[in-house]
């Protein structure tokens, strides 16, 4: 395990030239936190640049994987520079692995979103498909590498690894893996982050040459408290917001680096292998997480009506299959009111998601009874 400070990296962390720090090599330090009345910016990557013909093809494929709510959805979204994966504020949004691809020079990037790790009474609970686990193992076995996406702001479970998280990298420890910790944007104290890092890695660090000093140390590895809710093998350490795209372009220029000379699986201006179909139904099933409390719309399933593209406009209808009239009443709010914000707010999306504009119709149905916004 290594990591890098840069000399940015020590004003950030609110350090001086005089602090005896142990440099460990975490990469994405640099611009990756703001002070605390810093404005939050959206930094993301540049455009995919042309291709050069006469250059050889080069190929790297992500599984992101961590437990529900840490951010994996925002984090491939913004790194790929395009909305392919669906994001709502509430746990398990995603539901089935998605394939987010950025092809940026002669390289290209496919990143596999999955569901988020769970255990069986979870699965019960959030009446979760029994494939649902099996999801990310299918992804994990198309990867050549594994980002494990942490929650750096919650202060109730950062300091441990989940034992879903360590499961899945014992399992499939023959891939290298890297640590990315999310929303580094919501600490305050950013000192904590390298103490963070220590715990996540196991204490395993790899000493390196300081920063200010002329003479380089001999390198040498040390273990402390070797422990089973953290991990050892981790190749790197990115540290960054998805939410407002710090410390992404510092990732994104280290898999550039990784990746395998190879054909492209795909074409240099595709972004998902999924169909429109799929990702408006999945839109819609994410707004209504965001506008319905509880555990109500895990109990609703969305259908594709109609789907049709005319003179450059997306036409298309989704149902929405309530259990009950109260259900679908809560659904629609007072005079539909509820029911037409959350169309409005999966247009916008949608608009975002085809760069086009689209033409949305939801409706409700309980019991033979229909609605429409």
């Amino acid at each position: 395990m290594r990591y890098n400070l840069f000399a940015s990296s020590l004003k950030l962390l609110n350090c001086t030239k005089n602090h005896n720090l142990l440099l460990v090599n975490v990469r994405s330090l640099t611009g990756a936190a703001q002070t605390n009345d810093a404005v939050a910016t959206t930094t993301r990557p540049p455009p995919a640049e042309s291709r050069n013909p006469g250059e050889e093809q080069r190929s790297l494929h992500i599984a992101v994987i961590g437990v529900p709510n840490v951010g994996k959805s925002t984090f491939i979204n913004n790194t790929v520079n395009h909305r392919v994966c669906p994001t709502s504020a509430k746990v398990h949004t995603t539901r089935q692995s998605n394939t987010a691809i950025y092809t940026i020079g002669q390289t290209q990037l496919v990143f596999y979103d999955t569901p988020g790790l769970v255990t069986q009474h979870e699965i019960r609970r959030h009446h979760l498909d029994q494939n649902f686990k099996s999801a990310y193992r299918h992804a994990i076995q198309h990867a050549d590498i594994i980002a494990v996406v942490h929650d750096a702001s919650n202060a109730w479970t950062r300091k441990e690894l989940h034992p879903t998280v360590l499961d899945t990298l014992k399992a499939y420890s023959n891939l290298p893996s890297f640590l990315v910790l999310n929303k580094i944007d919501a600490l305050k104290s950013k000192r904590l982050l390298l103490d963070l890092i220590k715990t996540l890695t196991n204490d395993t660090l790899t000493v390196g040459k300081r920063e200010v000093q002329a003479k380089s140390a001999p390198v040498k590895e040390i273990r402390i408290n070797k422990r089973e809710s953290s991990w050892s093998h981790f190749t790197d350490v990115f540290l960054v917001s998805a939410l407002t795209g710090n410390g992404l372009q510092e990732m994104q220029n280290y898999l550039v680096g990784q990746a395998k000379p190879r054909d492209w699986k795909y074409p240099s201006d595709m972004h998902t292998d999924s169909s429109p179909e799929a990702l408006i139904v999945e839109s819609v099933r994410a707004r209504l997480l965001d506008y319905l409390p509880q555990e109500i719309p895990y109990n609703l399933k969305c259908e594709i009506e109609y789907y049709s593209v005319e003179k450059n406009v997306v036409y298309t209808s989704v149902q929405v299959q309530c259990p009950t009239t109260r259900i679908e009443r809560l659904i629609c709010g007072e005079g539909n009111g509820k029911l037409r914000q959350i169309t409005e707010r999966v247009t916008s999306d949608l608009v975002e998601m085809f760069g086009q504009a689209v033409s949305l119709t939801i409706s409700t149905v309980s019991k033979g009874k229909k609605t429409a916004a």
